[in-house]
Parts: structure tokens; sequence; C-alpha cells
């Protein structure tokens, strides 16, 4: 580990980026490198107590400040940029939810007009146990508790959009962006397309945990300390974000209705099979059919966004990206912090 760069940045209050694409660098990172940052939660650090209302104390377009873009020395398009999660840890000793108005999937939205009232903006805090790795729900009306495990993980993991395109924070598409997938999570390795000379990657969103599906479209909101590696794969496209741990691959698919995130998840997942093992497309269609896992990452963004998961043990034993997860998953193992 000791000849890998290790970038630190912590960014200052003005250096927070609020889209993907059209943001100048903050930083140049020669891969393989180490990258450790801190990520300010979903509302700029601005919802502290339950009085402070999101439709009060934000400022739209400003939420989802993302940290970054990073940089990558010699990434072009038609590459792949792979970031490898070492740790993912919570900042504060606690995080914030909250419903808000016209946004959720159990509500009426902008996209879904309704006549009734939007649903009460509420804040709900949760307390950390760290030792426990456990947060605390409180209910708002009553007395009921109960402590959920953590699971920290980052909701926006994303590099700049093809075709000189910029983005919001809120957005999930072919370039990563707000996908909201709990399995964005340490252990994990994504893989983004890169789409622009030196990719510019960001990342942001942190979320102590979430349910799938991020059903009132906000999770446990809170400020991440984070650690990668970063490394590139030249040569290699990724049409749309994939994702790789010690047990599955994984792709995704944002789009709206829900059904065509699905469908991009399935379909990506199938190619890739095609890809790296040489299975004839409708043996893939069969066997994704028969052994994928599909959870739902959101259905609150702008687009929706779809998991799909084939677990590696039914899988030929050959590694997937060149073995990319497992030679960063070596160098994480002596990242000394």
């Amino acid at each position: 580990m000791s000849d890998l760069e290790v970038v630190r940045f912590v960014p200052e209050r003005d250096q927070y980026a609020w889209t993907f694409g059209g943001v100048a660098p903050v930083a140049r990172i020669r891969p393989p490198a180490i990258l450790e940052v801190f990520t300010e939660d979903a509302f700029f650090g601005r919802v502290r107590s339950e009085r402070d209302l999101v439709s009060e104390v934000c400022e739209f377009p400003f939420v989802n400040p993302q940290t970054g873009p990073f940089y990558i020395e010699g990434a072009q398009p038609g590459d792949t940029l792979a970031v490898h999660f070492v740790s993912i840890t919570p900042a504060r000793d606690w995080g914030a939810s909250t419903t808000i108005p016209l946004f959720g999937a159990l509500t009426n939205t902008h996209a879904t007009a309704l006549l009734n009232e939007p649903l009460p903006e509420l804040v709900w805090l949760y307390q950390f146990d760290r030792d426990a790795q456990t947060c605390r729900f409180t209910a708002r009306r009553g007395g009921f508790t109960v402590d959920l495990p953590m699971d920290p993980m980052h909701g926006t993991v994303g590099v700049a959009p093809a075709s000189l395109e910029v983005r919001s924070s809120l957005v999930p598409d072919a370039f990563g962006g707000n996908m909201d997938t709990p399995e964005m999570r340490a252990g994990t390795t994504c893989y983004l397309g890169v789409n622009v000379e030196g990719a510019l990657f960001s990342l942001g969103d942190g979320h102590a945990r979430q349910g799938e599906g991020e059903t009132c479209g906000v999770a446990v909101e809170t400020a991440m300390n984070t650690v990668m590696v970063v490394d590139l794969i030249k040569g290699t496209p990724c049409p749309w974000p994939r994702l790789e741990n010690d047990s599955y691959i994984m792709t995704t698919g944002s789009a709206r209705p829900l059904e065509d995130a699905f469908r991009i998840a399935q379909t990506e997942l199938i190619r890739w099979l095609a890809s790296e093992y040489g299975m004839d497309t409708m043996d893939g269609y069969q066997l994704v059919s028969q052994g994928v896992e599909a959870p739902l990452a959101n259905v609150v963004d702008a687009n929706y966004t779809s998991v799909a998961k084939m677990p590696k043990r039914y899988l030929p034993g050959r590694s997937v990206m060149g073995g990319m997860h497992a030679n960063l998953r070596e160098l994480a193992a002596g990242y000394g912090g």
C-alpha cells in the first residue's frame, strides 16, 4: 500500500457540487489510489431537530450535496471506473429522516397529481449507538421505539454524464447518480462507465440505513467518512452502473415507469453474462429468470432504480471485469487508515 497515492478531501462549504457534469474537479487522482472523503448529508447539515422542516431550512435545488468531482487521470470515454468501498462510517452520532410535501412513493407528487392535500411534513431524529451499531427509531406520536441495525451506504455515486449533459444530484441514470441502493455499502465495488475525460467522479447522500425502495423518499440521512480504492479498467465499457461483492454480481437500471427500470437492470445482467462467460443470450435469459434477485433501490426519485442480483454460486468460476473486485479487495486489505 505504501506506493499507492492517498487523497484526503474534506470540502469547504462552498466546494460541494449539486450536479453531475458541469463542475470543475476539486482534485486529481492517479489510479490505483486511496480516496478518503467527508460527505455532508442530503440536507446540507441543516436538519438538526424535529423543528427543522426541509421546506423551511433547505433551498431547492440545493439538496443532496456531492463531494467531488474528482478527475481520474487516464480515464477516457469507453473505460470503466472501479470504486471499491473500504469503509463507510457515520461522521455524527445522529441522523434525520423526514416526509416532504409532494415527495415520496405514497403521496401525491408533481408527477402524480391528486386532489388530496400533501401528507404532513414531519422530522424524525435517529440516535446512533456505535458500539451496538444501531440507530433508534422513536415514534413522533406515541412512545414506541425500536433499534434498527445500521447499514451505512451511499445513495449517490456517479460520474459526469455523456453528451455534455448536466444532471441534478437528485437524478439517477446511466451515469449513476442518486440510485439509492442499499447495496452501495462497504465491501462493494461499483463500476461506472466513463463518459468524459477524467470521469469526474462524485459521491454523497450518506444513509445510516435505508429500506429497499426508500418509500417515503428519505433514508436515515447523515454525514459520512468514507474510504475507497479507485482504479480504471481501460477499454472496457459499462453502459449502466454495475456492482460486485463477494457473493453477487449486480446491475442497475433507472427510468420511469418502474417496469422500464426493472427491464434495464435485467437486460444488462443478461448482456453481462453473455459478454463475460460467452453465454448465449437466450440461455442467459432463462438462467436469470430462475436465479435472479430483484430488490428495489428507490421508487421516489426523478427516475426509479431497480437492481438485478445474480448469485456467483450459479455462475462459472471465472471472475468478471478482469478480476477487479478481488484486486481492489486485496489493496483494501492493506489499508492502514
